[in-house]
């Protein structure tokens, strides 16, 4: 059989929909002033003067991908790059071994208002950097670098913050509980993709991990004597196929069997499954969860088996909360660099992942833009992607990228009546959340 991607007619009509929309459909536009000309110029050739650096730093994360929690080459080599140019960073920083800081202060050695930008550089197993995170690496190490060059004509200050196991390890809410956005007022990146938005509404997850404990037998001499756990496990997988039918569009649930039993002719005395549950909100996350609890407890009922649940073995991950003022400010940066970013909605909502980014966005305004570096149905988080992840499309996207999120940065440190439209929009989400309180 020919194992080809299916829908081959829906993703032809995206590309087309997204190509057509763009003469018609710009960003939205940003009222503000932003950094004065003068600045946003030298910014901008900042980057441009180290933009071999920028993409070497980009192909040489990439040559060597290193899984959650185990990038120690990867931060080493960011570390490296800072002090090539004059920065000191820290390694190993809020707890957490390939975890980085660096920090740039204007004259007055004020930290506030203070603006972190953040990287990422863990890979996926088997697939390498299939989600592109050296170029974000990339793009955010530029603009700090850039940054870092006129900040003693900025109030405040710039952290580069290096952030750990993206790919399912929630570095950033375990960097956030050791307090390293206590004292930010503004958090940006950007992410790799097909397409060029400034805001998306990138959904929350949490991990589940259910045990069924039933006793074993001989298959076919005493099968009534075994209680059988791999049939609480098909029950609860079926009966979660069937949820699916009845939960909200935007809502995602998929899970595998991780131990069915041993052999055959043994009724199964354990089996065990994994399942990640997504949601736009906290408060629907938290309804879909309750639905899934009531369905993994129904299974062991059904069975007569005893059920152990773990939730969330890593930390949770909550929903992006956008923040269109700041947001704004990125895509006009990006426009001016040539690049065609269209407006939110236009990306059909269900084309959505989740982030811990979004655990950083409930605590303080932060933005997770996407920078187009491939074809519209190129799918993160597969081969192919990994190959544009080191295209030359990637590569003008590191500096452009740099650019746009120092622009953006810089933008929030100069003006006034941006901070605080940004810090409006954030009380208007609901403000700083708590966390630890939320999913409890």
């Amino acid at each position: 059989m020919d194992l080809r991607p299916p829908y081959p007619g829906y993703l032809d009509r995206l590309t087309k929909s997204l190509t057509h929309a763009l003469p018609d459909n710009g960003p939205p536009p940003s009222h503000f002033a932003g950094v004065p000309e003068r600045l946003g110029q030298a910014i901008s050739a900042a980057v441009e003067r180290r933009a071999q650096d920028i993409v070497t730093l980009s192909h040489d994360i990439h040559a060597k991908p290193e899984l959650v929690y185990a990038e120690h080459e990867s931060v080493r080599r960011l570390a490296s790059l800072l002090a090539d140019h004059g920065h000191d960073a820290e390694i190993g920083v809020f707890g957490i071994d390939t975890a980085l800081r660096a920090t740039a202060r204007g004259t007055a050695g004020s930290d506030r208002p203070r603006v972190a930008i953040l990287a990422e550089y863990d890979a996926l197993p088997g697939i390498g950097h299939a989600c592109g995170h050296n170029v974000i690496a990339a793009a955010a190490a530029g603009a700090f670098m850039a940054l870092a060059d006129v900040i003693r004509d900025l109030d405040g200050s710039v952290v580069l913050y290096g952030c750990p196991a993206e790919e399912g390890g929630g570095g950033k809410e375990l960097m956030a509980r050791a307090g390293a956005f206590d004292d930010v007022d503004a958090a940006v990146m950007l992410h790799p993709a097909g397409f060029e938005v400034s805001e998306h509404p990138w959904i929350g997850v949490r991990t589940i991990d259910v045990v069924y404990q039933g006793l074993t037998a001989h298959a076919s001499m005493f099968p009534f004597l075994g209680r059988n756990a791999l049939d609480a496990v098909v029950t609860a997988y079926n009966g979660i196929s069937q949820l699916r039918q009845h939960i909200l569009p935007s809502d995602r649930i998929h899970g595998i069997i991780t131990d069915g039993g041993q052999k055959p002719n043994i009724v199964p005395g354990r089996a065990a499954a994994s399942f990640f549950l997504r949601s736009v909100e906290p408060e629907t996350l938290r309804e879909l969860c309750d639905r899934a609890r009531t369905i993994f407890e129904a299974a062991a009922h059904a069975t007569g088996t005893k059920l152990e649940i773990e939730w969330d073995p890593v930390p949770v991950y909550l929903p992006v909360r956008n923040n269109s003022p700041l947001a704004n400010r990125y895509a006009q940066h990006l426009v001016g660099r040539g690049r065609q970013v269209l407006p939110p909605g236009v990306i059909p909502d269900h084309l959505t992942a989740s982030t811990d980014l979004g655990n950083v966005s409930v605590r303080i305004p932060a933005i997770h833009p996407t920078l187009k570096i491939a074809p519209a149905d190129a799918s993160i988080h597969t081969a192919e992607f990994a190959a544009h992840a080191i295209s030359a499309e990637a590569d003008r996207g590191c500096v452009d990228g740099a650019i746009g999120l120092a622009l953006t940065a810089a933008d929030f440190l100069t003006d006034a009546a941006l901070r605080q439209a940004t810090r409006d929009a954030f009380e208007d989400g609901g403000g700083a959340l708590d966390v630890d309180a939320l999913l409890a």
